[in-house]
């Protein structure tokens, strides 16, 4: 018989695969991101039709083939279902997704990626602090834990940041994950960290996202 996987993730995405079936992207604490199909899941009964959506955290049971995953159960502790409600806050979370697909590959440790966008979803769910902020919190995190952060960009036009932000910087730089989503910045603080943010994005990042795109319009 079979054995199954057990792994514990985060749903980034998920496709079409046949005609009832969907391939699902999970990012995991145990294998990083994996890909897996589940067989029916498009069908208005299928037990795994919610489960398996974007934003679903939780654990997912798999059987392990020669070249991809098959999931057998998925037993979701958190379907973020108040984020779901609000469009805005829906854009994010997404955003927030698609950049951990971006970062993240199969078979490598992707603890602190994962760590990272669990979070950043429940901050988002919680409104204790600005999305804004909560954005540019992802993404020079995102950077660091990926060793590309290379600090504040210069200024176009030469002038010095603001103490708190070069502060808030080395805060995101420095802070463990669990306590990254404990803070507010004044209105000239968040709008140096989103110009840092902005070159950073168009520096490292080399496509676009299509949840930024639409949060950009709102």
């Amino acid at each position: 018989m079979q054995e199954l996987t057990t792994v514990n993730g985060l749903v980034l995405k998920t496709l079409p695969s046949d005609e009832y079936d969907r391939r699902v992207v999970i990012l995991t604490a145990e294998r990083g991101k994996i890909s897996c199909f589940a067989k029916g899941a498009r069908k208005p009964n299928s037990v795994f039709l919610s489960s398996t959506n974007p934003l679903c955290y939780g654990t997912f049971l798999l059987y392990e083939g020669r070249s991809a995953y098959s999931l057998n159960e998925a037993r979701i502790s958190n379907y973020f279902s108040d984020l779901r409600s609000d469009f805005e806050g829906t854009c994010y979370g997404m955003y927030f997704l698609e950049l951990a697909d971006y970062y993240t590959v199969e078979n490598n440790d992707e603890k602190q990626m994962l760590g990272l966008v669990y979070q950043s979803l429940r901050a988002l769910e919680k409104k204790t602090i600005d999305s804004r902020l909560i954005k540019c919190i992802v993404e020079i995190k995102s950077l660091v834990i990926n060793g590309e952060y290379p600090g504040a960009p210069e200024k176009e036009d030469g002038t010095s940041y603001d103490e708190s932000t070069l502060y808030t910087l080395s805060f995101i730089e420095k802070t463990p994950l669990e306590k990254l989503f404990t803070f507010t910045v004044s209105d000239k603080v968040l709008s140096e960290l989103t110009w840092i943010t902005t070159v950073l994005r168009n520096r490292f990042f080399d496509r676009p996202f299509k949840s930024l795109e639409i949060l950009s319009d709102l």
